[in-house]
């Protein structure tokens, strides 16, 4: 619904704000429920370029986009804010239709298709990647309204929020679409559909025959740039285009397993959520989705993980896209070729923006109601000033990784990690916030001890391997000295389990990674009642809890929902202790909670529905390595 601000002369209108609106009351529509206002989270495609995202709903709403770049302020933000967030929305203009979504196969260009009373018709989404060459990237998103059966007609509203609803702009018609002016960005859109302006936004009704389309394409505008129309012609070819790019740029993977289109939909998916022009990978494109709904655990995950690293690099590898491996590397090298002076918190943070920056100031949007009234909605992340042992380990296994899979460390970026593993050897044992980013105070965790003891372990390696410099009787004491107190105070007795944190019966799914990182082997009777264990208490028909949070307070209100990453580790532990009847079956009933397009949120609540940010890159990554692994002990 396009609502407030009235239209200024001569095709121009003004749009505020939140402050100031006084006449926005008289627009609104009546309240409705809010599961009438948004979709859930699942009912929702992905595209991108590379550089930035947009979900698509089902209902054929674009929600959800910032623009030119993942982490920049949103333009369309409805999916966190139904009235005031801002929409691209396509939707038949009638009443009793239906909609199924999919992907054009072995691409991200998306398809909705819509069945009505009269016919049926489809809108095609994608934006087109950079291309080879290109001085500056476009930043395109193309909306294709095609009908395949009788006379189609849809209703068009382009409402934009710029600055995630916080700033004015103005809207003016043109000979060729209609031009979006806000202070620190300018859209055009560009369509041969009439336009008219309603309350401040943009809206176009078109009717549409059998094998005719219509298009909508909305560009960033540099400064200076004019605004030209986009031909028929010109919208093919970027669409062969980018059929093309996604097709040849999949042909390079070398998985041929039992769960192909799975895998390689992952792949698509986490590709999509690379920054090209630095190789970084998001965690998740969206920002304070909620992991309960109604609730405060909302979080921005538009910021690259330290510890992402290793799994990504993992993954890219053992598909066999080793461009995006060293991309990533070289900005993980980056990251502590410049690293700050040592601090509380050690030379590393545990996450970075897309670009490296390290200032990450968390915000809260007060005038956003959250979605589904999850509030409050944030930008932005705290965490990343925590002290969070366990990225030195992470790091240093993705690299040990890459050297062993031919991207070879130099003697620069040698040197730099040692000096970082030297302030590791120094302050591994002290407590820290944990790889949950719980903020309720710091605890001698098990997980941060385990990927201490990684990170000297795979030191040690590559330095044998390579034979280069290293202090390797102190750092073999080190390792030594960080497993037996693994051993002895990760350890509990009374459970006969690895716990949490020292001094507690706690249990914790992040130690499903125990025998992954090759700390205990896969059936070391310890790991075997601790696998127990834990399949008793947190997993529920292979949905696994991150922890009781009753049992450990975690410093945060509300409720935990279970972690699909956690399952995927979980059914990987269980391969690898040679239970795969039970590996298998878990890890095809983890397939049935994707989406209806393949995709994975970071959570999956009580009733089987997709929680917090979407789609969740880590679960992609678990997914990739828990097929990849079963794959192989089942062969």
């Amino acid at each position: 619904m396009v609502r407030d601000g009235p239209a200024g002369p001569a095709g121009r209108a003004d749009r505020d704000g939140p402050a100031g609106r006084a006449e926005e009351a008289v627009h609104r529509a009546a309240p409705q429920a809010p599961r009438a206002r948004y979709l859930p989270i699942a009912e929702h495609g992905l595209i991108g370029d590379l550089h930035t995202v947009a979900l698509v709903g089902t209902n054929g709403t674009i929600d959800w986009y910032c623009c030119p770049h993942f982490d920049s302020p949103s333009v369309f933000a409805a999916i966190l804010d139904a009235d005031r967030g801002g929409l691209f929305r396509i939707s038949p203009d009638c009443d009793g239709w239906s909609s199924k979504q999919l992907y054009l196969p072995d691409t991200n260009i998306l398809i909705t298709r819509f069945l009505m009373p009269d016919g049926v018709a489809e809108v095609q989404d994608f934006m087109p990647p950079p291309r080879t060459g290109e001085a500056a990237h476009r930043h395109r998103m193309i909306r294709r309204v095609l009908a395949v059966r009788g006379q189609m007609r849809f209703v068009v509203d382009i409402a934009p929020r710029f600055d995630y609803a916080r700033a004015r702009h103005d809207v003016e018609l043109t000979p060729y679409g209609a031009l979006f002016r806000s202070p620190e960005l300018e859209l055009s859109l560009s369509t041969g559909c009439p336009l008219q302006i309603v309350d401040g936004d943009v809206r176009a009704r078109v009717s549409v025959p059998a094998g005719e389309s219509a298009t909508f394409v909305l560009d960033r505008v540099q400064p200076g740039q004019p605004h030209v129309p986009c031909s028929d012609a010109d919208i093919a070819a970027e669409f062969d285009a980018t059929v093309a790019f996604w097709r040849g740029w999949l042909r390079h993977s070398r998985y041929s397993g039992r769960w192909r289109e799975m895998v390689h939909r992952s792949a698509l998916t986490l590709k999509l959520l690379t920054y090209a022009p630095t190789g970084a990978i998001v965690a998740a494109p969206t920002t304070s989705l909620p992991e309960e709904l109604g609730g405060a655990r909302n979080w921005d995950y538009r910021y690259t993980w330290m510890r992402d690293a290793a799994f990504s690099l993992y993954a890219l590898l053992r598909l066999g896209f080793t461009d995006e491996a060293g991309a990533f590397m070289e900005w993980l090298q980056q990251r502590f070729r410049h690293a700050a002076d040592y601090g509380e918190s050690g030379p590393l943070q545990i996450m970075y923006g897309i670009d490296g920056r390290a200032d990450l100031p968390e915000e809260r949007l007060s005038h956003l109601e959250g979605y589904m009234g999850s509030a409050p909605v944030r930008i932005g992340n705290g965490a990343a000033t925590q002290l969070q042992l366990d990225i030195y380990g992470e790091l240093m296994d993705s690299l040990y990784l890459s050297n062993k899979y031919g991207l070879p460390l130099y003697h620069d970026g040698w040197m730099e990690l040692t000096r970082n593993l030297e302030w590791l050897t120094d302050h591994w044992d002290q407590p820290d916030e944990g790889i949950w980013e719980t903020r309720g105070g710091r605890r001698d965790f098990t997980y941060s001890r385990l990927m201490s003891w990684v990170a000297v372990e795979r030191a040690i390696r590559i330095a044998r391997q390579r034979g280069l410099p290293a202090d390797l009787p102190r750092w073999m004491a080190v390792r030594d000295s960080i497993y037996h107190q693994i051993m002895e105070r990760g350890w509990n007795p009374a459970r006969q389990a690895f716990v949490q944190h020292y001094d507690t019966e706690v249990l914790d799914a992040s130690l499903l990674l125990m025998p992954l990182c090759k700390f205990v082997a896969p059936t070391d009777p310890r790991w075997i009642s601790t696998l127990d264990a834990i399949t008793d208490e947190l997993v529920s028909d292979s949905l696994v809890y991150r922890y009781n949070a009753e049992a450990s307070p975690d410093g945060l209100v509300g409720k935990e929902a279970t972690f699909s990453m956690c399952s995927f580790w979980w059914v990987e532990a269980l391969a690898r202790a040679g239970r795969l009847d039970e590996a298998r079956l878990a890890f095809e009933k983890m397939l049935t909670y994707a989406n209806h397009v393949g995709l994975y949120s970071e959570e999956i609540g009580p009733t089987g529905e997709q929680l917090g940010n979407f789609p969740q890159a880590f679960t992609h990554l678990a997914l990739i390595s828990a097929a990849y692994n079963l794959d192989r002990q089942l062969g």
